[in-house]
């Protein structure tokens, strides 16, 4: 249990007595961590905190999305918070109300370290589930982690890349593929590719204008511009835009946040006129470079579908350290579980691929607007 020296103004709701499993007489709470001073202070303290439980994140999705951020916890209002496990209520009238762990994050392990409270937790949400008739509960765990319920569950699997910082720079840099990495960043520094580093609204339309073109070849609409002005206003000084350009052209660009002791590569977007300039590269061992610089111990390349084959070999070739981020789906409904990837019939997929692919990127920005919010 972590401490805090001064406490005051918690807000922090039992569940419903009727929904009230009990453990030691333990029972469980629900917080707004956005409004609860404990959280910060929680988050600190927890070695599995990660980026994506901070209230930066939380206050992002919140703002863009409307999404209601909730933690269940053992810890009654007054006394420091010992385990939490945070949500998103997800409120669609196209995909249904669902509790997500989080929405448009890599991973958000439970911060829950004993079994007891883990039993007393997932008795709640189990029980909060059926009385608010959520459609499913999800969550997104780095670490292994299964809630015990009587909830139906299936999972899907993905990769997670992270490069180790604690090695000396030179050592960093010679860990990586010889001919797919460092050949790539000598490339781009022998073109005379200049980076430009900050948060301001003019690198932010250049961001914006590589990362939309960059997901309209990928037949996939980009989450709103205003989404990435939320995390701007959010993170202050801990989010950072690099744009890699060519003789005065952006070719690149990519948005990285840093917490604690990790620099998280977020987004990226290129010109794909432009690959042979090794531009993506440039800007990731830049940003590597200057996260080594700044003391911090790890650097994320973030969370790969399991059949991205390419992007993952990518990754590999970092010199990161693969492992498995596991999304567990618990629902009363069988049907929930089993279309978990909200998967379509192939040729529908297909066709709604080309579409995308074809259409206006203005269009395609519009379709990226309305739909977010429903997919979280």
């Amino acid at each position: 249990m972590v401490t805090q020296s001064a406490f005051t103004g918690t807000v922090c709701l039992p569940l419903p007595e009727v929904t009230q499993p009990k453990v030691e007489g333990k029972q469980a709470y629900c917080i707004d961590p956005l409004a609860d001073p404990r959280w910060d202070f929680f988050l600190e303290c927890h070695p599995g905190a990660s980026v994506f439980h901070s209230t930066a994140w939380l206050s992002a999705l919140s703002r863009t999305y409307g999404y209601k951020p909730v933690v269940f916890t053992t810890t009654p209002a007054g006394e420091d918070l010992e385990n939490a496990i945070v949500f998103c209520q997800v409120e669609s009238a196209l995909t249904g109300r669902r509790l997500v762990s989080l929405p448009f994050s890599d991973h958000c392990d439970p911060l829950v370290d004993r079994e007891d409270d883990l039993r007393l937790l997932s008795a709640a949400l189990d029980q909060e589930s059926s009385r608010e008739r959520w459609r499913y509960v999800e969550t997104r765990a780095l670490t292994p982690f299964t809630l015990i319920t009587r909830l139906r569950r299936s999972e899907m699997r993905y990769t997670f890349h992270q490069v180790d910082l604690s090695p000396a720079i030179a050592t960093i840099f010679n860990r990586c593929h010889k001919n797919s990495i460092q050949r790539k960043i000598r490339r781009a520094e022998r073109e005379g590719l200049t980076c430009m580093g900050g948060s301001n609204a003019e690198l932010l339309d250049r961001f914006h204008e590589l990362f939309t073109v960059t997901r309209k070849r990928h037949r996939l609409p980009p989450p709103p511009r205003q989404w990435f002005s939320n995390l701007i206003d959010c993170f202050g000084d801990d989010l950072k835009i690099r744009v890699a350009a060519h003789k005065g052209t952006p070719v690149s660009a990519i948005i990285t946040l840093r917490h604690k002791d990790t620099l998280v590569y977020k987004y990226g977007g290129c010109d794909s006129r432009f690959t042979n300039l090794g531009s993506m590269h440039f800007l990731l061992w830049n940003a590597i470079a200057e996260a080594k610089e700044s003391g911090l111990r790890w650097f994320d390349l973030g969370r790969t579908d399991a059949d991205q084959h390419g992007l993952i070999t990518f990754k590999n070739r970092w010199g990161a350290a693969e492992s498995a981020v596991t999304y567990s789906r618990y629902s009363s409904s069988e049907q929930c579980t089993h279309m978990f990837d909200l998967s379509t019939p192939e040729w529908k997929t297909r066709a709604a691929k080309y579409v995308l692919e074809h259409l206006p990127t203005g269009v395609l920005s519009t379709i990226g607007r309305l739909l977010y919010g429903h997919v979280g």
